[in-house]
């Protein structure tokens, strides 16, 4: 009986092993139009040929991996083999995509188009709308994106939603503030930023409804230029702003009243918060750019401060292991943060210009 407890116990921990994902890291080496592979805490491979890599884009769905290059090419790869496996030029340039069931949707900065594509990367539409297109995102059977030269946003809505080959058709367009940028997507809702209007547009998705909100700081003063929401991080109660031209991060609850502005040692570019939201690291401009600034999330304090041979670009936290992953462009490395002990645990050396950090679980 014994015997067979113990063969039991194996096979459960067995089990367990086998079920927990494991992590792989794909850095972009930003001036080299390739990606650098981390695997096991060391660089295995370089993707090359990946186009410019300027503020390139990486994102997974299942077994399938796609990029975005900034002169406008598209890229589905194999992250198990990192071998690519098909590409395609939507544009000039192109600033976001988005990953549906049955298709890939690209937002082009010049021809001023959004592509629609097979996951495979052939082409199925291209809707003009002569406006520069950014803040593209999905919600079940709509394709959301801002038309920036324009002042909209824009809803379409797949005929053929859960029957084949996607057929986008306009729903709906919102005249909403000047110059809209980024855009995020919070429960039913669609949230956009604008580079000339003092505040963010809400559409709610379930009633189309807009609205402008206007986010102000201490002593009602105004938040200016916060269209870009990835570098905003949303907590169960809180939401971060780095200010821009100010060394503080701003903390607001969930209907944006204000909480307090958090004092830091530089100004903030990304605040990117750890998967238990304890925690939220934060990156610096200027001649503070080699710095990281970690942020108690509880007491709304900075508790550590980490200083780099180099700027760094990109942070992202492990959400299998006790880990920061540091992109320290200046240096070439990427460097590591115990988060247990909050001490540099090792740099991973052989990635060039490194910026963009992205996950693949397997």
């Amino acid at each position: 009986m014994r015997n067979i407890l113990k063969i039991a116990s194996v096979g459960l921990l067995l089990a367990s092993v086998n079920l927990s994902a494991k992590e792989k890291f794909f850095v972009v080496e930003r001036e080299s139009q390739s990606v650098a592979v981390i695997d096991d805490g060391l660089v295995r491979d370089h993707m090359e040929h990946m186009h410019n890599m300027n503020h390139g884009v990486m994102k997974f769905d299942g077994k399938d991996g796609y990029l975005i290059s900034r002169d406008g090419y598209i890229v589905k790869f194999d992250p198990i083999t990192e071998k690519k496996e098909a590409e395609y030029k939507t544009s000039k340039s192109a600033i976001g995509f988005v990953i549906g069931k049955n298709y890939v949707a690209v937002a082009n900065y010049d021809d001023k188009s959004v592509d629609i594509l097979t996951r495979d990367l052939k082409p199925i539409d291209k809707i003009v709308t002569g406006s520069k297109n950014v803040g593209i995102k999905i919600d079940k059977d709509m394709l959301i994106f801002a038309q920036m030269d324009n002042d909209k946003v824009t809803i379409l809505k797949d005929e053929n939603y859960g029957k084949g080959e996607p057929k986008f058709k306009k729903f709906k367009e919102f005249s909403v503030g000047k110059m809209p940028f980024d855009a995020m997507i919070q429960g039913n809702t669609y949230i956009v930023g604008f580079f000339l209007t003092k505040g963010f547009g809400v559409i709610d998705l379930d009633k189309m409804e807009y609205k402008l909100i206007k986010v102000a700081q201490e002593g009602g003063k105004p938040v200016l230029k916060i269209p870009h929401f990835g570098f905003w991080s949303l907590s169960r109660d809180k939401t971060f702003i780095p200010a821009v031209g100010n060394n503080k991060v701003l903390v607001y609850d969930k209907k944006f009243k204000f909480i307090k502005a958090i004092d830091v040692q530089g100004l903030p570019v990304f605040t990117s918060l750890s998967p238990d939201k304890k925690y939220m690291a934060v990156t610096f401009s200027g001649k503070d750019f080699p710095t990281v600034q970690i942020i108690d999330t509880d007491t709304l304090k900075v508790f550590k401060t980490y200083h780099f041979p180099g700027k760094v670009l990109h942070i992202r936290w492990s959400s299998e292991d006790p880990a920061l992953y540091i992109s320290v462009n200046g240096a070439n490395q990427v460097s590591v943060i115990d988060t247990k002990t909050w001490k540099l645990a090792r740099e991973i050396y052989q990635v060039k210009k490194p910026s963009g950090i992205f996950i693949y679980k397997y």
